[in-house]
């Protein structure tokens, strides 16, 4: 008789994908080993939540351990452009579902999901490269190493790839293909504020645009502590323009929009800037024989609309269900029953994600006379609501936008005398 595998289920990363698929599957009965590079706390950049993780975090049972983090609540996000501002209230939104949720500093959040996937009886190794995979549709394996150079083998029933921006199996199964959205730098830190709570409501996200650059945007996401993570996001070279170095760069372009000028004014550096560049992925399948592939660690869009998490959850909690009912002797159909239905929520956020650049977004979250029921379908893609396709900005995202933006222009222009 063959040797059972060492554990039902392998996943490479110990994030929040791979914490709630850990999680989901420990409460299962099945045996989970998950296999980090790092360790933890770090820190990693996506603060800011949309509503619909809470959903996620409830079904995997890792909600109260999150609570447990008491961070700062959100329930909306800002824009501004030069004196133009515009909120969007995330609980008077569309689609059925939470409205608020939370800004928190990673390094935090993810150690308490992964701490509440460990309660679950999920084994969790720190300090683990892995370093090749074999696909089998009954025994997956793993080569690793550890932090001092020992290497070994993990064979398992099923591997989920959890790895996001390492994209372990994208590289080792040469799945990886080039992103179509054009390459961009985000430059970032952690201040401590001091922002007039009089000038911002800490409750929102405030997403700010150049003055003149229409592809430059800026993020400020308040903490609870009194500190914020602050960055901006544009091409290389309007950052190599900026200044000499890094910390310059971002310092100057803040400086030239004049409301984060404002509210900065007084904020002081928690930590070095750092830069991720090119960070737009895209992935030719995101499943194969005994694995698939979840969240950052397959396509990854663009930071503008916070929209990571809330991938990352949501394919987390599709695989899951998936994978032990493989276990159990199913035939799964991946394709239909998890790529195609996620990559459907991922191109509604992508459809945003183009018209946030090209100027229709923007034309219609700060148009003045937005059509309240309008407000409330754009909102509800905006805290997570993605895969609602009663919501016809998520059936027909790209036409209802166009559209929408269209009457906004034209609504401008009739107002110039």
């Amino acid at each position: 008789m063959e040797e059972r595998p060492e554990t039902d289920i392998a996943i490479i990363g110990a994030g929040p994908s791979g914490a709630a698929a850990a999680a989901w599957l420990a409460r299962k009965g099945y045996s989970v080993r998950v296999l980090e590079r790092t360790h933890f706390p770090r820190f990693v950049i996506g603060e800011s939540l949309l509503p619909q993780c809470m959903v996620h975090l409830d079904r995997c049972g890792l909600l109260d351990a999150a609570k447990a983090g008491a961070y700062q609540a959100k329930n909306g996000a800002a824009f501004c452009r030069g004196e133009d501002y515009a909120a969007i209230d995330f609980r008077d939104k569309f689609s059925q579902g939470p409205g608020t949720t939370w800004q928190v500093p990673r390094e935090d959040f993810d150690r308490r999901l992964i701490e509440g996937a460990q309660a679950a009886g999920a084994r969790v190794d720190f300090g683990v490269s892995v370093t090749g995979f074999h696909a089998d549709a009954i025994r997956p394996g793993l080569s690793c190493v550890d932090d001092s150079g020992q290497s070994f083998d993990v064979d398992a029933r099923f591997v989920l790839d959890a790895s996001g921006y390492g994209r372990v199996l994208a590289r080792l199964e040469a799945l990886d293909r080039p992103s179509d959205l054009p390459p961009r730098c985000a430059l970032f830190t952690h201040v401590e504020d001091h922002i007039d709570p009089a000038l911002h409501d800490r409750e929102k996200i405030l997403i700010g645009v150049h003055p003149e650059h229409a592809g430059v945007w800026y993020w400020l996401i308040p903490f609870r502590d009194g500190r914020a993570s602050v960055g901006v996001v544009a091409s290389p070279e309007q950052l190599a323009q900026a200044g000499d170095n890094d910390e310059q760069r971002l310092w100057s372009m803040l400086a030239q929009e004049p409301r984060y000028a404002r509210l900065l004014k007084a904020a002081t550096a928690t930590r070095e800037v750092q830069r991720i560049s090119g960070y737009s992925a895209d992935i030719r399948r995101l499943h194969g024989p005994g694995f698939a592939i979840l969240g950052n660690a397959g396509e990854f869009l663009d930071p503008v609309f916070s929209s990571g998490v809330t991938i990352a959850l949501n394919s987390a909690l599709r695989a899951a269900p998936l994978v032990a009912r493989q276990l159990e002797g199913e035939t799964i159909d991946w394709q239909r029953e998890f790529e195609h239905p996620l990559r459907q929520g991922v191109a509604t956020f992508r459809e945003f994600v183009d018209a946030w650049y090209d100027g229709r977004l923007p034309r219609v979250i700060f148009h003045p006379d937005q059509q309240p029921r309008v407000r409330q379908m754009i909102a509800s893609v905006l805290a997570g609501y993605a895969w609602d396709t009663d919501n016809p900005f998520v059936a027909a995202s790209r036409r209802r936008l166009t559209s929408l933006a269209e009457r906004c222009k034209l609504d401008s222009e009739a107002a110039i005398p």
